[in-house]
């Protein structure tokens, strides 16, 4: 194991071009200390509310901003895995109160995929179809299961997984935060390694997006750039739902970071000697202007004494 040292870390999410609002919703906690870094890691969550259910928008929100706050409460490491579960589930629950107390008879539901980096690892916490990744010299492994309709179908051997891909209920989920009292929470360990990428997205990117193109795009891409070309490829060919992804690679920016320090400490170099030569300079003019003084207050002596 190792620390993590720095995340280069890019999200970004899309209405896409059919839906009129965005439901999904992007969150980021990262550490400021080395301190922070032991009790609460690198966390990132992307999560989308569910279409079917009244404002997924306040659902997908909500969830997350609570997940993180649970998680932050709870800062005892001893299980990075069981603390994410039982920030989510404590998201559910006051999700649920909330639907109940401020909007009777409304449904809210989100999906969540939640990964959180420390000591080397990254702990993935899934409820619902959003996906995580893991891509490792170019290879690209799907991290989480799918909880849909269609995923079981699959597992189950009832379809195939090019039927699975047009299926008419593909957009079912089975489980989701909001929508039941205690919903099934996957939890994933994976070992990293130093240029590691992990892939957070919503069913937005996927169902447009295939994973070898994923591949390709975080292989060749930096972070910020491929998660604009995902977005915009996904649009091109359709954009029917929100779309959301993370990009997160390990520990490479630092030394990309120590390198453009460098002219940094050489323009402070420059400008400790401008510093100097003005000042010389200042110095120059200033006996210049003594001596001037001198010879005038010589020269209206002499004229006041000759007059």
């Amino acid at each position: 194991m190792f620390s993590i040292g720095h995340i280069d870390a890019s999200m970004r999410t899309d209405q896409g071009h059919v839906r009129d609002h965005n439901e999904d919703f992007i969150a980021r906690e990262e550490p400021e200390s080395a301190g922070e870094e032991s009790r609460n890691g690198w966390l990132y969550i992307v999560a989308d509310g569910v279409g079917g259910a009244d404002k997924g928008e306040v659902a997908s929100e909500y969830a997350t901003e609570r997940t993180i706050h649970h998680y932050l409460v709870n800062d005892q490491p001893a299980d990075w895995g069981e603390r994410l579960r039982q920030a989510m589930q404590s998201a559910n629950t006051e999700l649920r109160h909330m639907v109940t107390v401020l909007e009777p008879g409304n449904r809210m539901a989100t999906t969540m995929v939640a990964a959180v980096f420390h000591n080397g690892q990254a702990t993935i916490a899934n409820v619902g179809d959003s996906r995580a990744y893991h891509l490792r010299n170019s290879v690209l492994q799907q991290v989480t299961k799918d909880q849909s309709l269609v995923a079981r179908l699959v597992e189950e051997g009832a379809i195939t997984e090019k039927e699975a891909l047009n299926h008419p209920r593909k957009n079912v989920i089975l489980h989701s935060l909001g929508a039941e009292n205690s919903p099934q929470i996957d939890i994933f360990e994976v070992e990293l390694e130093i240029g590691d990428q992990i892939v957070l997205c919503s069913d937005g990117l996927t169902r447009h997006v295939m994973d070898d193109e994923i591949a390709s795009i975080v292989s060749q891409l930096s972070p910020s750039t491929a998660t604009e070309k995902l977005i915009q490829l996904a649009n091109d060919r359709g954009g029917e739902d929100n779309i959301s992804v993370a990009v997160l690679r390990i520990g490479e920016q630092q030394a990309e970071l120590e390198t453009k320090s460098t002219p940094i400490v050489a323009s402070g170099v420059q400008a400790q000697r401008s510093d100097a030569q003005m000042r010389q300079a200042l110095w120059f003019y200033t006996a210049i202007l003594i001596i001037v003084q001198i010879v005038l207050i010589v020269l209206v002596w002499n004229i006041i004494n000759n007059s």
